[in-house]
């Protein structure tokens, strides 16, 4: 098993009465890309400010880097890269700028910032816009801006709150590019996350909050074999029509069948077999669809469809 350079065992945060993390076990592996899916308030933020050493836990043992964020907590930072969920770029200063600001502040050579600003401005895709300022640059090219001053003191572990909230679906894409390739560089990361379609796409594994608590723990696939099924039909009915009386109908064509307000999903290892005998059975509805399971699938199994504030 490869080196765990997080290690946490019965970790908790609380906010007075109220446990935001509430005894979780995380081990998190050089190397890996490791990511905490859950809904809103399910504790992965707080528990990402832990790992990062900018709030001290309330109990439980944390271990970051082999060291203890209560004691060593400047020693930790200094080996860390942060990308938080709002960017805090300088925006009066230019791109190029805040690289050499940041940089400075890890007590980093000026030469040796020049040089790694440079660098990363290619690796951001940024360089022709280095002498421009933050202000002037669109939502993506700002969150490339801070993953790469992220990466200015060459960190070991890279923590990403929900890197990509906000972006369009191109600057999304390109951002995954440059996160796989930082992995594969030999760069962890841990990556908080509420798209489960960018869990898929970057983590090796991952957990599920909800509530403060661990749902579930594997890669993608494990999650999705374990949980779901290889394969959902979903069947699209009329406004106003009684999806829960369908089930009785379908009773037996599915390992699980789930009624919405506006459709119906099967659960089935064949969901084109299934498709067919609804039809036979005299289910029409107004359209049909055959996908494969997605971490969606286990993410609502796990949390509910119900919203929680």
């Amino acid at each position: 098993m490869a080196e765990a350079l997080v290690i946490a065992r019965g970790l908790v945060k609380r906010f007075g009465q109220f446990a935001a993390v509430d005894g979780i076990d995380v081990e998190v592996r050089h190397g890996e890309a490791f990511g905490f899916l859950g809904p809103n308030g399910a504790g992965k933020s707080s528990t990402m400010r832990m790992i990062g050493c900018v709030s001290p836990r309330s109990g439980g043992e944390l271990r970051v880097l082999g060291m203890d964020p209560d004691r060593d907590g400047p020693r930790v930072r200094a080996r860390l890269g942060v990308v938080p969920q709002q960017d805090n770029l300088d925006a009066e200063l230019t791109v190029r700028q805040n690289l050499h600001v940041y940089g400075r502040y890890f007590g980093l050579p000026k030469a040796h910032v020049r040089a790694k600003a440079t660098e990363l401005l290619a690796f951001a895709q940024l360089t022709e816009r280095a002498d421009d300022e933050v202000e002037a640059l669109s939502g993506g090219m700002k969150r490339r801006l801070t993953i790469a001053r992220s990466l200015i003191n060459d960190p070991e572990l890279l923590l990403l709150d929900e890197p990509t909230t906000g972006l369009d679906p191109q600057a999304r894409h390109l951002l995954w590019d440059r996160l796989f390739r930082l992995k594969h560089s030999g760069v962890t990361l841990i990556i908080t996350t509420h798209y489960m379609d960018e869990a898929e796409q970057l983590c090796d594994r991952l957990v599920v909050m909800d509530r403060g608590r661990i749902a579930a723990e594997g890669s993608p696939a494990e999650l999705i074999g374990r949980y779901s099924t290889k394969e959902v039909v979903e069947l699209r009915f009329p406004p106003g029509t009684d999806t829960d009386a369908m089930e009785p109908r379908l009773d037996g064509l599915a390992d699980r069948v789930e009624a919405l307000p506006d459709r119906v999903l099967l659960y089935a290892a064949d969901g084109e077999a299934v498709l067919g005998a609804v039809h036979i059975r005299g289910v029409n509805p107004i359209s049909s669809l055959v996908r494969r399971s997605t971490l969606e699938d286990v993410f609502l199994r796990l949390t509910g469809r119900t919203l929680v504030d």
